[in-house]
């Protein structure tokens, strides 16, 4: 009896101890960058470095464990991935892309925003930058409690807004780029819903729309990897590489496009043997579709280390680059330290372990249901507007990207899946009563039909019976709430209003935070 009892108190306290295993590594990774930090000024100036190197830090766990699980949560929810795969396909390839191809992002943040010019000097800008990198990590780290998925981006925006406007007034605020980035948070998740959305209609209608899919997949999955290949390329050689190596962005396409066709030529023969083994069903398909998933999740992790580190270091890469200088005038262009961009990119592959998993799983399974082929759609179409947008020096949420590309997945899948069923009811309205096993007989043949095969066969139908418009004699409310169960069997309608609640509070929170932390910081720093 006295072993049961020892056995139940310590499953009781595991999760205790799981917990207190992620506190204290994430405290040796802050306590390592405030030992660096050190070492890089002295006097007060080293203090203020120290302390905006651990928050920022700070920050960039807080990203891993919010935000990054939106390039793998597809993937894990879909079952393309393990968790564990995914942890480290995400922690490789987002620290590669921070580090690799981070910077023009990070300028946009340290100095499009607000105007350094009409800060009154360096402290007072090092404090803005200080209280901006605070108040967006307690923002975060408040939501990310409370299970709220929030955009970090919004929260460090929204941060450096508040603390500009409380430094210097409304007059500070760079208001045409606050507009342009404000547009790029509405139009990412149109985009990234309308590219889910159209790769997902391209693959029903060349795949499993098909008769023989296995024989359509065979053809259409190595061109789906060689796009995406073709993207990723494209991207290294414009960003990645450019330091080494400056190529314009014809000659970056058509160095991708070689790279492209040899990975089709590599894949293609991969594809034609495994697609002469499986059986000829959709979840077949979606098998073979799990090597572009994985290649989309790490192609995306990269292209959102690239983007969302800023958020991380944008503001600690201003304060390094005011202490290093002396007190010197801010500059705009300055380049970014390696050691401030390590930061940004251990932090967030730190976060992403040890916080992530939770987060994953609710983008994963919690908004609609995936396989391989509608997170394969989402993660294509997150990556193509990351891309577009780091390319752009935009600092666009990928939060609101994946999540409209989600919803986007999910809302087609609404539309066809009602369709579908109204064709079907038309179908038994057309039949005589008392003939099932013909009825039977005619569904399996529409089942198996193609798009075009399905029209020609209901025009059919049409034409041979002489029946009224709505034969089922459904009434206008019966009919609308069939469609609102199809609706929310797909969708969940409570996330969506959940985090679009989320994305409106977190830039006037984060603002007004940042600005009440401002204020301490300034009393605590000006001499008695």
């Amino acid at each position: 009896m006295e072993f049961q009892h020892i056995n139940e108190i310590e499953r009781a306290t595991q999760k205790g101890r799981s917990e207190l295993f992620r506190l204290g590594m994430g405290l040796i990774f802050l306590v390592g960058v405030m030992l660096y930090a050190a070492m890089r000024g002295d006097g007060q100036t080293s203090l203020i470095l120290i302390i905006a190197a651990v928050v920022g830090g700070y920050m960039a766990m807080n990203i891993g464990a919010n935000d990054v699980a939106n390039n793998v949560g597809p993937a894990v929810g879909s079952k393309a991935l393990t968790l564990g795969g995914a942890l480290v396909i995400a922690a490789i390839f987002e620290a590669a892309g921070a580090l690799i191809a981070g910077g023009e992002v990070v300028s946009t943040i340290r100095s499009g925003i607000i105007d350094p010019a009409r800060i009154p000097d360096t402290d007072t800008f090092m404090w803005v930058m200080l209280a901006a990198l605070l108040a967006g990590a307690l923002w975060l780290n408040i939501a990310t409690a409370v299970g709220a998925p929030v955009s970090t981006t919004h929260s460090i925006v929204g941060a450096v807004l508040g603390a500009g406007i409380a430094a210097s007034g409304f007059d500070v605020v760079n208001w045409p780029v606050m507009g342009s980035i404000a547009m790029s948070w509405v139009v990412s998740p149109l985009m990234g819903g309308l590219v889910a959305a159209g790769f997902l209609y391209l693959i029903k209608h060349s795949i499993t729309y098909k008769a023989d899919m296995v024989a359509a997949a065979r053809k259409m999955v190595p061109l789906l990897v060689a796009l995406m290949a073709w993207a990723f390329a494209t991207y290294l050689l414009l960003k990645g590489i450019s330091k080494l190596w400056k190529v314009s962005f014809g000659g970056a396409m058509l160095l991708g496009l070689v790279f492209a066709v040899l990975i089709y030529l590599i894949v293609k023969p991969i594809v034609d043997r495994r697609s002469r083994q499986i059986a000829n069903t959709k979840q077949s398909v979606n098998q073979m579709l799990t090597v572009p998933l994985i290649f989309a999740a790490a192609l995306l992790s990269f292209a959102h280390g690239s983007n969302d580190v800023a958020n991380a270091v944008g503001p600690l890469a201003a304060i390094v680059d005011i202490v290093t200088k002396g007190g010197g005038e801010v500059g705009r262009a300055a380049p970014i330290p390696v050691w401030v961009m390590m930061v940004g990119a251990l932090g967030i592959a730190l976060g992403l372990a040890l916080y992530g998993p939770k987060l994953i799983r609710t983008v994963g399974s919690e908004i609609t249901e995936l396989d391989q082929m509608r997170a394969y759609c989402i993660a294509m179409a997150a990556t193509l507007t990351v891309i577009v947008a780091s390319q752009l020096g935009l600092p666009v949420s990928s939060t609101h990207i994946a999540v409209g590309g989600v919803f986007g997945v999910g809302f087609l899948r609404e539309y066809l899946k009602r369709n579908y069923d109204r064709m079907v009811a038309e179908i038994k309205a057309h039949h005589p009563e008392g003939n099932q096993a013909a009825l039977d007989a005619y569904l399996a043949r529409f089942a198996k039909a193609s798009v075009q095969q399905k029209g020609e066969m209901l025009a059919e139908l049409k034409r041979k019976s002489k029946l009224q418009e709505d034969p089922l004699n459904l009434s206008k409310s019966e009919r609308k709430g069939l469609r609102k169960v199809y609706k929310h069997e797909l969708v969940k309608r409570s996330q969506l209003l959940r985090i679009a609640a989320a994305w409106v509070i977190t830039v006037p929170a984060s603002a007004t935070i940042a600005a009440m932390l401002f204020f301490m910081i300034r009393g605590m720093m000006l001499p008695a």
